[in-house]
């Protein structure tokens, strides 16, 4: 594998040079780099590393995103724990910056775990907790059924090792649109129509998440993936009679590791149930409910940044205690 440096890897950016409202005087200032890295079959994948600048030395956190989504989601949350923590987030291979791959089937958990992994190899990095929300949660646990080592803990957004199928239906039609929004306002408008379960959304709230679900091209959105992904969803006919796979036996992977998992109380992809059922397999579990959410919590909740600065609090140093 190699690292591209075409993206300046060895100059950091810092946050307070390159955000367009700034960064408060009280806030420590967060530097990153962005760079590619090749996959093992060669696609040419972005990713960005957040440096850790302060505190304890900290297992490093690998952020994965959902199946259409990329690194943007976690750009606030970096913003706020990568001083005390390194963060390293990806494109996945037809998302964001990273390659469109030419054998659609590529577009699986299984190679989205392995060029997960490689860029693990890039960085040196031989250990993690994997955050993942929604896809990027069933690739955590692949990654702890088939390479353990590499996996310290895990806090699962808003997925479990069973989906419900609505949910699946409900990204399928949202992917399946066919043409880009006609504008902004259009965007923001699509955006609630398939998001029903968020609560308490202002206007600019619901501008900012259409502005990290589509990249802006001459200031209009476009889609920020291949559409060849939809070809790799289930079709409508297993999805309406419920023939979903489930990770139940890689869910088993996880007994003897710290796993968080979060719940938007308003989902459509993870039920109560089974969160109870995760419970039975993993007596200590961590699970919280964030409120007036749906699919999937964005991270900055009162909950649930609490419950996962609690979790890194607990599991995220090598001796299970800062020093």
């Amino acid at each position: 594998m190699e690292v591209l440096h075409d993206l300046k890897v060895s100059e950091p950016r810092l946050l307070a040079e390159t955000l367009a409202e700034g960064v408060p005087d009280h806030e420590p200032r967060v530097q990153w780099h962005d760079f590619h890295f090749r996959s093992q079959d060669g696609l040419r994948l972005y990713a960005r590393d957040y440096a850790q600048t302060e505190g304890p030395l900290g297992i490093p956190l690998l952020c994965l995103a959902g199946l259409s989504r990329n690194c943007q989601d976690f750009h606030k949350f970096a913003r706020k724990h990568s001083p005390r923590r390194r963060i390293i987030t990806m494109d996945y291979r037809g998302r964001g910056r990273s390659e469109y791959a030419a054998d659609w089937s590529t577009y699986n958990p299984v190679q989205e775990m392995q060029d997960a992994l490689a860029l693990l190899t890039v960085l040196g990095v031989h250990e993690v907790i994997v955050l993942g929300t929604s896809r990027g949660g069933l690739i955590a646990m692949l990654m702890a059924a088939l390479r353990p080592t590499a996996v310290h803990g895990v806090i699962l957004n808003d997925v479990g090792p069973e989906v419900e199928p609505r949910g699946l239906l409900r990204i399928k039609g949202f992917m399946n649109q066919g043409g880009d929004p006609l504008s902004w306002t259009d965007a923001v408008f699509i955006l609630r129509h398939s998001n029903r379960g968020f609560e308490g959304l202002s206007d600019e709230d619901w501008l900012a998440w259409a502005r990290r679900n589509y990249r802006s091209v001459n200031g209009m959105p476009v889609s920020d993936f291949d559409p060849n992904l939809n070809k790799m969803f289930a079709t409508h006919d297993d999805l309406i009679e419920g023939r979903v796979p489930t990770l139940w036996a890689q869910y088993n992977a996880l007994k003897r590791r710290p796993v968080l998992v979060l719940r938007g109380a308003n989902s459509d992809i993870l039920v109560p149930e089974t969160v109870d059922r995760m419970r039975e397999i993993k007596p200590d579990l961590m699970a919280e409910t964030v409120p007036g959410r749906g699919h999937a919590p964005f991270l900055d909740e009162r909950v649930a940044d609490a419950a996962i600065s609690d979790f890194l609090l607990r599991y995220g140093y090598r001796d299970d205690e800062p020093d």
